[in-house]
C-alpha cells in the first residue's frame, strides 16, 4: 500500500509540475486556437464567396451570349417578314420576334443582377482578404510567443511526460481513473499532504486520529471535507528526495 500512495503522490506531483509548465503559456494556446478558427472560417466564406462570383459571372456571359443570339434572330425575321406571301407566316414571325424581344429584356435584367451580385462578392473578397490577413499577422506572432515559451521549458516537459508514462504503467486503472476524477473535480489537485493538522487542498482540520493513521501508510484515506486523497509526510519526503 505504501508503494501505491507513494505512486500516486508522484503522479500527482509530476502533473503539478506540468500543469506549472502549461500556465506558463497563459492564454496563449487558446488564444491560437481561437484565431485559427476566426482564420479557417473566413477562409471558407472567402472560397464560398469566390465561387459566387465565378459562377454569377459565368451565368452573365452565358445570358450575355443568349442575347447576341436573339438579336441576330430578330434580325433574320425582320428580313423573312419582306418576303412572307401570307398575314399567318407575318403573324407567325411577328410573334417570333416579340418572344425573342422579352426574353432579350428578360436577360438583360438578370444580366444587371448577375453584375451586381458578382461585384458585390468581389467587394466582399477584398474586404475578408484585408481581415485574413491582419487575423493572419496576429496569429503568426501568437505562435512566434508560444514557440519562444515552448523552447525555454522543452526539456523539462518532456521528461516529465517521460516519467508519467512509466509511473503509469505501475498504477492500476482503477486507481488512475480515481485519480483523474478527483483532480477534474478540484482543479487539477487530487492528492495533497496534512499540513499543521490540516487538509493540504481545502485547509479543513483533520482528526488527530486520522493523522496518526495516515502516517501508517497501509490504506487510503481520504478528506472528509473535500474528498481529496491524503498522504502522510513520510510519503511526500520520499518523492520529494527522490526528484
Amino acid at each position: 500500500m505504501e508503494s501505491k500512495l507513494r505512486n500516486l503522490y508522484s503522479l500527482q506531483y509530476i502533473d503539478s509540475n506540468l500543469d506549472e509548465l502549461e500556465e506558463m503559456k497563459g492564454d496563449l494556446p487558446s488564444e491560437i486556437r481561437s484565431l485559427e478558427g476566426r482564420v479557417e472560417g473566413l477562409t471558407a466564406q472567402r472560397a464560398a464567396l469566390d465561387q459566387a462570383m465565378k459562377t454569377a459571372f459565368a451565368q452573365r456571359d452565358h445570358a450575355d451570349s443568349e442575347i447576341v443570339t436573339l438579336r441576330d434572330k430578330v434580325e433574320r425575321y425582320k428580313v423573312q417578314q419582306t418576303k412572307v406571301r401570307t398575314n399567318k407566316e407575318y403573324d407567325a414571325l411577328t410573334k417570333e420576334m416579340d418572344t425573342a424581344t422579352e426574353t432579350i429584356s428578360r436577360l438583360e435584367k438578370e444580366m444587371e443582377a448577375l453584375e451586381n451580385k458578382a461585384t458585390l462578392a468581389r467587394s466582399e473578397i477584398e474586404v475578408l482578404g484585408e481581415q485574413l490577413q491582419e487575423l493572419q499577422k496576429v496569429l503568426d506572432e501568437k505562435n512566434v510567443d508560444l514557440t519562444e515559451i515552448t523552447r525555454t521549458t522543452e526539456a523539462e516537459e518532456l521528461k516529465f511526460r517521460n516519467d508519467r508514462l512509466k509511473l503509469v504503467s505501475r498504477i492500476t486503472k482503477a486507481d488512475i481513473a480515481t485519480y483523474e476524477r478527483i483532480r477534474k473535480a478540484k482543479k487539477g489537485m487530487a492528492i495533497v499532504a496534512v499540513k499543521r493538522g490540516a487538509c493540504g487542498g481545502c485547509f479543513n482540520r483533520v482528526p488527530p486520529q486520522k493523522i496518526l493513521e495516515l502516517k501508517q501508510n497501509s490504506r487510503i484515506y481520504t478528506c472528509e471535507h473535500c474528498g481529496r486523497i491524503l498522504v502522510s509526510d513520510e510519503i511526500v519526503a520520499s518523492v520529494n528526495s527522490a526528484s
